[in-house]
């Protein structure tokens, strides 16, 4: 007889137990879903007439806001496919401040338009190579059909600036007062140094009042530090003061913290006291005889201090914000001194004009007509504090478009124009090749309609029978710049229109909406560990040793 012996390979366990493994065709369709479900949460938002979004946290705070950018920076998304679009959707945020809720829309439109290639079989990478030549023929286009502006009439260079600026709030919740802040913004950018840094415009919010009494400061605007008694004595009004910038503590305890100090007699203990007290008043004698009359402190100045500058009629304010106070340095000039040992006309900062005055239930201090004025601030105004939140985030993709259009001097027309021009280009381009590649582009042509139809969705238009019109406009020579008109219902040239926004925010929008499509198709299989098993293994593991 014989035996026989059948050997069986054991398995082999390459990952941990509960981890999550799903990879292929299904892989890649699940990550196409989940970036469409992040598209459909902004989709409503885009254009003039787009809605507004209500995030609730889990703390119960409440943000109102039709800003692509805020909307997925508050949504807790924890798929890691749509994680992705969001990152790429941000950065655009990050690099021109506006476009955020396009970039998700085409990203999302383009995965839309080729699911059903990647259903029937067709290779990811193929679809990634045709998207790629598909952007190389976007981005050498957008070199022909992008309008240079560069003039050198101030006057209209400024008008330009401020299209540019009344486009981007035009689809935000100030959008009725969007000539009022494109003036403002224009003003603001235009004061700052050649590399135009965001720092150096402060934003500050007042509630109460209407939206027209928010005001543009040419230097610097703080409100009202924390103050001592004395406070109300001090002159709040001077005409050419000397500042003095200081990082110094100016009361008695800061001469006590962390000293140990053994005295044998109650003149001993005098002796200490005193020198603590006269250490401080010489640090204020040395302040009031530099000549400064305002004394600025990212440090508590205590009453004593207080009480000695009121004395002498110098105006004195403490613990202000690191921000405001390199801004007053920048404004005003001098230096942030640790010191009072050096402090001197060198060190000091000056003003044509100081005052504080009242700007609603708060005070203000305002600091004017300074010498090296790189740095503005803006006093917003209005009702909710909801309402104030997003008027700051409309202005702040205001001043994004209007620094771009400074550094990038070239335009084209909004309202869906450059994409229904874009889509006729790459539509053309595909009757000219075959195979695959043909209906791929011409997929990537037709997902860019996606920006003027939701434009007419979101304001409740016949998008088909605009589309048509569009396409049939952008088939002719001289109808590259019609686009969606919001105001008539009605397709326009929307660059005699001047709904203008500049090339690089529609540049950097195509690239970045490309990079997520091919970063996204390009995975085909997630591996996710079993993050609760490990917590729920190592709580036991720890119980264990407690015990």
């Amino acid at each position: 007889m014989f035996n026989v012996l059948i050997c069986q390979n054991p398995p082999i366990i390459l990952l941990k137990d509960g981890t999550e493994n799903t990879q292929g065709k299904a892989q890649v369709i699940s990550n196409i879903t989940a970036c469409q479900a992040v598209a459909e949460a902004v989709r409503t938002t885009l254009g003039p007439r787009g809605m507004d979004k209500m995030i609730v946290n889990q703390k119960g705070e409440m943000t109102i806001s039709n800003d692509g950018a805020t909307i997925l920076k508050k949504l807790d998304i924890v798929h890691p496919g749509a994680k992705t679009l969001v990152d790429i959707a941000r950065s655009q945020d990050d690099e021109v401040g506006d476009g955020t809720t396009s970039v998700a829309l085409i990203a999302a439109e383009f995965l839309k338009q080729v699911k059903p290639f990647v259903e029937e079989g067709v290779h990811p990478q193929v679809i990634i190579r045709s998207f790629r030549k598909g952007l190389q023929i976007i981005l050498k286009q957008f070199d022909e059909l992008s309008v240079k502006f560069s003039v050198n009439d101030p006057k209209l260079k400024r008008e330009l600036l401020e299209k540019c600026a009344a486009t981007t709030l035009s689809s935000k919740i100030v959008a009725h007062q969007k000539d009022f802040f494109a003036k403002m913004v224009v003003n603001a950018v235009m004061q700052l140094d050649e590399l135009l840094p965001m720092n150096m415009i402060g934003i500050k919010k007042e509630k109460g009042g209407a939206l027209e009494e928010s005001l543009l400061v040419a230097g610097v605007a703080f409100k009202k530090t924390f103050s001592y008694a004395g406070f109300e004595m001090q002159p709040k009004t001077y005409e050419n003061p000397k500042i003095a910038l200081l990082n110094i503590e100016l009361e008695l305890k800061a001469e006590k913290d962390n000293a140990e100090v053994r005295v044998d007699s109650v003149d001993e203990y005098q002796r200490v006291v005193d020198a603590e007290w006269q250490i401080l008043y010489d640090k204020l004698e040395k302040i009031w005889k530099s000549g400064a009359k305002v004394v600025l402190s990212k440090l508590p100045i205590g009453d004593v201090a207080t009480q000695y500058f009121a004395d002498r009629d110098m105006f004195c304010a403490g613990r202000v914000q690191d921000e405001d106070l390199r801004r007053t340095m920048q404004a005003c000039g001098g230096a942030i001194l640790t010191t009072v040992s050096d402090l001197g006309d060198g060190n000091l900062g000056r003003c044509e004009h100081f005052e504080e005055r009242q700007i609603g239930k708060e005070r203000y201090n305002f600091f004017t007509g300074c010498p090296n004025s790189k740095t503005v601030t803006i006093i917003l105004r209005g009702g909710a504090e909801q309402f104030i939140e997003e008027t700051e985030r409309s202005l702040h993709d205001a001043i994004m478009i209007v620094r771009r259009a400074l550094k990038n001097d070239s335009i084209v027309a909004g309202g869906g124009a450059i994409e229904m021009e874009l889509s006729r280009i790459l539509r053309d381009y595909s009757r000219t090749i075959a195979g695959k590649e043909q209906l791929i582009i011409a997929a990537m042509a037709k997902s860019l309609e996606v920006i003027p139809r939701q434009l007419c969705d979101n304001a409740g238009f016949d998008a088909t029978n605009l589309l048509n019109r569009l396409r049939k406009r952008h088939a002719e020579p001289n109808g590259k710049w019609f686009g969606i008109d919001v105001r008539l219902e009605d397709i326009s040239d929307n660059y005699e229109a001047c709904v203008w926004e500049p090339s690089v925010v529609k540049r950097n929008a195509m690239i970045a909406a490309t990079e997520a499509t091919c970063l996204i198709l390009s995975v085909d299989e997630t591996i996710k560990a079993p993050r609760a098993q490990q917590e729920q293994t190592a709580a036991a593991q720890s119980m264990g040793m407690g015990m």
